[in-house]
C-alpha cells in the first residue's frame, strides 16, 4: 500500500507548529475537521483540549486507538526546513520555546491515517472504532482530565484500548510486550532547608548545598542496594538549585527527583528509601527543620493486557515491511521510559560478519588453529549464555556442525526469525528449521538443500545446546558465500 503524500505534510505541518499540554488548540482543529470530514461522531473540548470520533460500521467489539497531542517546552536545533521555531507559555508562566520531542505530531498523523484507511475499507471489518485525540500526556494527566470530563459518556467502552509510541524500530515493524511496557514515573521536589550566612562564615551556617550535594551522592546507592538485582528502577536527580550568588550561602536547597519502576512494591520500597535519604541526610547537617517533600507528578505504568496482545482476534498485528514486501511484528522489550521523551535502547542488532564453519574467529578464511569443540567447554557455555541474554561474539560451535560450504541469507530473513521466536513463543530450532526450509525452496540453488538438512537435523537433535546451535548454524549460513 503507497503512502499518500498528504500524510507526510500533515506531520510536517504539526511539527512545524506544536502546542504546549492543555493548549493543543489548532492542533485539535485540525484533527476535529478531518474526523468530521471522514463522517465520524465528533466531540470536542473533551479534557480541555481532547478530541473524540467514533465510528460505526454494525455490529461488532468496539476497539479504541488513542494518539497524544502535546509537544514539549524545548528548542529545536535539529536545522529541518520545517523545524518548530514556536514558543508558548509553560504552566509556571514562563516564555518557553516548544517542539515536537517526543513523536506527539507522528501519533497524530498515523491515527488520522488509520482512520482513514478504516473509513475506506468498511467492506472488511465491522464493529466500533473510537479515535481518541489525548491532550498534556506530557503532564501525566490528560487521560485521567478526559476520563473525568466524561469520556465514555461521549463513547462507548471499547474491549480494548490500542496506544502507541514511535520507538527506534525498522520502518514498517510494530514493537509489543505483554506486561509492563513503559515505567511508572514519580517526580519529588525536595526542598532542603538550611542557615544562610556570608561565604567567608561557613562556621555559623548550615549550608543546605552541602546538603543537597551529600543527598544526591546518598540517592545513588538506592538502586545499587536497596533494590534486588532481578527488579528494576530508576532514580536521576534531575535538577539541583540553590543560591544566588557565589558570596552567599543560602537557606534552601531544592532537589527535583526521578523514580522509574515497573512493579508497585519496588515503588513503595524505592520511594520509601528516598525519603528515609533525604530526612536523614537533613538531621545529620544539623538542619532547623525537616526537608519538604512534595509529590509532583505521577504517572502509572503502562501494562500491556497479555490476552490483547496474544488470544483470540487481537494477536499482533501483520504489518507490512515497506522495504521488503514481507509482514514483520517484534515482541519488543519494556521499555524505561514514561511516555515520556526518553531515548530507548530499541532493539540490538547483530552486525554482519563472515563466520567459516571451521573457524572460531570472524573471518572470510578457514582458521588452522580452531582447537576442537572439546577443548573449549567454558567458552562455548559463556556463548550461550551471552545469546540468551541478547548479545553475540563469535561463534564457537560453527565448526561442529559439519558444513564446509554455506549461502548467504538476507538480513531480512535473519531479522523475521528473531521476531517469530520472540513473538511465536516458539523455540528458535522449530523456527529456524521452518524459515530455512522455507528460503531454500524458494530460493537456494540446486544442491543445496542437503546441506541445509544437515543444519537442521543437527539443530532438531542437539539436546540442551539447541538454542545455541539454531543461532550457530543461522550464522554459518547467513555469512559464507557459494
Amino acid at each position: 500500500m503507497a503512502i499518500d503524500p498528504q500524510w507526510a505534510d500533515l506531520y510536517r505541518d504539526l511539527h512545524a507548529h506544536p502546542e504546549l499540554s492543555f493548549q493543543e488548540t489548532r492542533t485539535a482543529g485540525i484533527v476535529a475537521e478531518r474526523l468530521t470530514a471522514l463522517g465520524l461522531e465528533v466531540r470536542t473540548g473533551v479534557g480541555r483540549t481532547g478530541v473524540v470520533g467514533v465510528l460505526r460500521n454494525g455490529d461488532g467489539p468496539v476497539v479504541a486507538l488513542r494518539a497524544d497531542m502535546d509537544g514539549l517546552p524545548l528548542e529545536e536545533r535539529t536545522g529541518l526546513p520545517y523545524a518548530s521555531t514556536d514558543r508558548g507559555r509553560d504552566p509556571e508562566g514562563r516564555d518557553v520555546p516548544v517542539m515536537h520531542g517526543c513523536g506527539h505530531d507522528v501519533h497524530v498523523t498515523c491515527l488520522l491515517a488509520a482512520i482513514t484507511e478504516l473509513v475506506a475499507a468498511r467492506a472488511t471489518w465491522q464493529g466500533t472504532i473510537v479515535a481518541i485525540f489525548q491532550p498534556a500526556e506530557e503532564l501525566g494527566v490528560g487521560a485521567r482530565t478526559m476520563v473525568a470530563d466524561g469520556l465514555w459518556d461521549h463513547a462507548p467502552k471499547p474491549v480494548v484500548l490500542l496506544g502507541q509510541h514511535v520507538m527506534p524500530l525498522p520502518s514498517g515493524v510494530i514493537g509489543m510486550h505483554p506486561g509492563p511496557a513503559y515505567a511508572a514515573l514519580d517526580t519529588l521536589r525536595v526542598t532542603l532547608h538550611g542557615r544562610g550566612a556570608h561565604a567567608s562564615m561557613p562556621d555559623t551556617s548550615v549550608d543546605p548545598v552541602v546538603l543537597a550535594a551529600a543527598t544526591v551522592m546518598r540517592l545513588q546507592t538506592v538502586v545499587s542496594r536497596e533494590v534486588p538485582g532481578a527488579e528494576f528502577a530508576v532514580v536521576t536527580v534531575g535538577r539541583l538549585w540553590a543560591g544566588t550568588k557565589a558570596n552567599i550561602i543560602p537557606d534552601d536547597a531544592e532537589l527535583l527527583v526521578n523514580v522509574r519502576t515497573y512493579l508497585p512494591h519496588v515503588r513503595e520500597r524505592v520511594l520509601a528509601a528516598i525519603k528515609r535519604i533525604v530526612r536523614g541526610e537533613a538531621a545529620a547537617s544539623g538542619a532547623p527543620k525537616e526537608p519538604t517533600i512534595e509529590h509532583v507528578e505521577m504517572v502509572v505504568a503502562t501494562v500491556n493486557d497479555p490476552a490483547a496482545r496474544t488470544s483470540g482476534s487481537w494477536r499482533t498485528p501483520r504489518v507490512r515491511r515497506s522495504s521488503t514486501g514481507r509482514w514483520a511484528a517484534r515482541t519488543r522489550r519494556p521499555s524505561t521510559a514514561s511516555r515520556t521523551p526518553r531515548r530507548s535502547s530499541g532493539w540490538w542488532r547483530r552486525s554482519r560478519r563472515t563466520i567459516h564453519p571451521c573457524s572460531r574467529r570472524s573471518s572470510s578464511r578457514p582458521s588452522r588453529s580452531a582447537p576442537p569443540p572439546s577443548s573449549a567447554p567454558h567458552a562455548a557455555g559463556s556463548r550461550r549464555r551471552r545469546i540468551r541474554q541478547g548479545t553475540v561474539g563469535r561463534i564457537d560451535r560453527g565448526y561442529t556442525l559439519g558444513m564446509k560450504t554455506a549461502i548467504s541469507l538476507p538480513d531480512e530473513l535473519f531479522s523475521e526469525v528473531e521476531i517469530l521466536v520472540r513473538a511465536s513463543g516458539r523455540s528458535r530450532s522449530e523456527v529456524y528449521s521452518q524459515a530455512l526450509r522455507e528460503y531454500v525452496a524458494r530460493h537456494a540453488p540446486d544442491g543445496i538443500t542437503d546441506a541445509i538438512d544437515r543444519v537442521v537435523a543437527q539443530v532438531e537433535t542437539d539436546g540442551a545446546d539447541r538454542e545455541f546451535s539454531a543461532a550457530a548454524a543461522t550464522q554459518v549460513l547467513r555469512s559464507t558465500e557459494w
